[in-house]
């Protein structure tokens, strides 16, 4: 290890120390048990000694009895201070644990949509639930665990000295073995370990992309390819843990192999100083001990360093994620309790990487209560348009206005309250009916959503599901129809009231007897709302005031239906005959 990584593991060790902060007074209790843990684990061989010496040797009786009962209730008093050792450092781990895995998650609900984009949903279920278990590991574990066991193993060659120095110095020569074989075995782990969570987060990456797009994968009948790779990235977290167990099976038993060249060596030196009258028997059998006692931690010590590292690295990364400020700027203090819908685009350039733009000089108004609708080819800038109102991405120039002022002077939280958007790709969350329209947001009444299924005509469908508005659409909505989900989607942007309505290619993926309900309700809902309305089926949008055609993310057209449709060699007019020939020959 290099003394720069060195110096990197200390800063990130100070900076998990710092998360007890919150949890002072139960991480010093943890501390201070830890300590007394240390102290009393020596004491139980001494009494032995005493024992033997004063009272089995002289055939003390009554001293015996009094010998026993010390030594019973210096047991009890070992396991008491041991259980809450570990009983109050395994809460502050989970304390912590707990505390830090509610901070992370809602950092990632604060992160900009590209963000996520970029980065793999396994990767970040790994930083929130794996590393942050070796977090918890540091302190349950690793930190205040290493610190009892080093103070015991100081205390224990205290008391070894303390009895007898030169028999002590002979039973230790073997310690500078066991501490390099440690030490080895520490740094081979380490690296190991770190392998481990390397493969670890790319098989929940892996799994969860593939069990959420299984349906694909078997459309194509990829699953034996799929296998593969999944099979190949298996045997690579096999093979990391492969050798993690080879260092384990070497190290254990070298270091039973030291503790009994140890007590060879106590034996023979030991036995001399007992005949020679330099020792006593009780002496002798409270070495024994003493190295045993001396040794478990040494045992220990290398996997708990090993534990503490793996924290600290588990905690680079979650450091890393929490340190990312890759956020949308929520400088704005602007949030009147509801707004006209005036809108407007100036001049918007907007590209997802660099400049790479997908709008280019984008300018257009949409007047309070009127409805916008955006055409165009795939790709052609349809959604990043809505994407940037809501302020999911920044804008790279230009301003885009809400009632005349900068929606980066709105307040975001309140900016988006005033939109309500319904998407091509719904997604439902595991849970009722209910919970998915209302998001378990108690504002919203049973009363208001039964009233916003009605408008939409989703009510009697809903009904007639097992339990209504309480059953439960499993994960994704998979147990509901394509159009089911869309009005469900349809319902949940409703009960929200919003003052402008974003409709994305809403209707695109319907049935036509679910295109008309959901038709029926866009002609009720949109009036007093601005709306924009993103549609593939040209009919759908023949009443809107205004349609604007995008292409290669620059306005090409901007007008009513009917005057679109009076330009000779206009791109919306070829749009509209292409699409009403296909429609006529199908």
């Amino acid at each position: 290890m290099t003394i720069k990584q060195k110096g990197n593991d200390w800063t990130t060790l100070k900076r998990v120390i710092k998360l007890a902060r919150p949890f002072k007074n139960l991480f010093l209790l943890s501390l201070g048990l830890g300590i007394l843990v240390s102290f009393v684990t020596p004491l139980r061989p001494y009494i032995i000694q005493l024992t033997v010496d004063n009272n089995i040797i002289l055939q003390n009786g009554k001293g015996l009895e009094v010998m026993g009962l010390i030594l019973l209730l210096t047991l009890i008093l070992e396991f008491l201070v041991k259980y809450l050792f570990g009983l109050y450092s395994t809460k502050l781990g989970q304390t912590i644990m707990l505390d830090l895995r509610t901070k992370l998650f809602n950092h990632v609900q604060t992160m900009r949509l590209k963000f996520f984009d970029k980065t793999p949903v396994g990767i970040i279920t790994t930083r929130t639930i794996n590393d942050i278990e070796a977090i918890n590991n540091i302190f349950s574990e690793g930190l205040i665990t290493i610190v009892a066991d080093v103070l015991t193993l100081i205390f224990v060659i205290g008391f070894m000295v303390y009895i007898n120095w030169k028999l002590a110095l002979v039973c230790l020569t073997t310690f500078p073995i066991v501490l390099i074989a440690t030490y080895i075995f520490k740094e081979k782990v380490r690296v190991s370990f770190n392998d481990v969570r390397d493969k670890v987060a790319q098989l929940n990456s892996f799994v969860q992309e593939h069990i959420s797009g299984m349906r694909i994968v078997q459309i194509f009948n990829a699953q034996d390819r799929e296998f593969q790779k999944f099979d190949k990235l298996n045997h690579e977290h096999y093979s990391a843990n492969d050798k993690s167990v080879l260092y384990y099976s070497v190290f254990f038993p070298v270091v039973e192999v030291i503790l009994a060249l140890a007590i060879s060596l106590l034996i023979w030196y030991g036995a001399n100083q007992v005949m020679n009258g330099f020792a006593t028997v009780g002496i002798f059998t409270s070495f024994i001990l003493y190295l045993n006692l001396a040794f478990r931690p040494l045992r220990m010590l290398a996997d708990k360093f090993n534990t503490l590292q793996m924290g600290i690295i588990a905690s680079e990364r979650v450091f890393k994620l929490l340190d990312t400020n890759d956020k949308i700027e929520d400088t704005g203090n602007y949030a009147p309790e509801a707004i006209k819908g005036n809108i407007e685009f100036r001049n918007v350039w907007f590209a997802y990487n660099n400049e790479e733009y997908v709008l280019r000089n984008i300018s257009f108004e949409v007047k309070a209560g009127e409805t916008l609708a955006i055409v165009g080819a795939t790709g052609s800038g349809k959604s990043s348009t809505i994407n940037i109102l809501n302020r999911f991405y920044e804008i790279n120039k230009g301003e885009i206005l809400l009632d005349g002022v900068d929606t980066k002077k709105y307040k975001l939280s309140k900016l988006r309250s005033y939109i309500g958007t319904v998407l091509q790709d719904v997604f439902l969350f595991s849970g009722s009916v209910m919970d998915n329209i209302t998001l378990k947001n108690t504002a919203i009444t049973e009363a208001q959503v039964i009233e916003a299924s009605k408008l939409v005509g989703a009510h009697d469908f809903i009904m007639e599901l097992p339990n209504g508005y309480q059953h439960n659409v499993m994960e994704r909505g998979s147990t509901l129809s394509v159009g089911q989900r869309q009005l469900i989607s349809f319902i949940r942007a409703l009960v929200y009231n919003p003052q402008i309505l974003i409709l994305d290619e809403a209707t695109s993926s319907v049935d036509t007897e679910s295109e008309n309900l959901i038709q029926h309700a866009i002609e009720t809902l949109v009036k007093g709302r601005t709306s924009i309305v993103i549609a593939h089926r040209l009919s759908t949008i023949q009443n809107a005031d205004k349609i604007m055609v995008l292409e290669h993310g620059e306005i090409k057209e901007i007008d009513t239906h009917e005057e679109l449709l009076k330009r000779e060699d206009g791109y919306y007019k070829r749009l509209y005959e292409m699409q009403f020939q296909t429609e006529r020959v199908a």
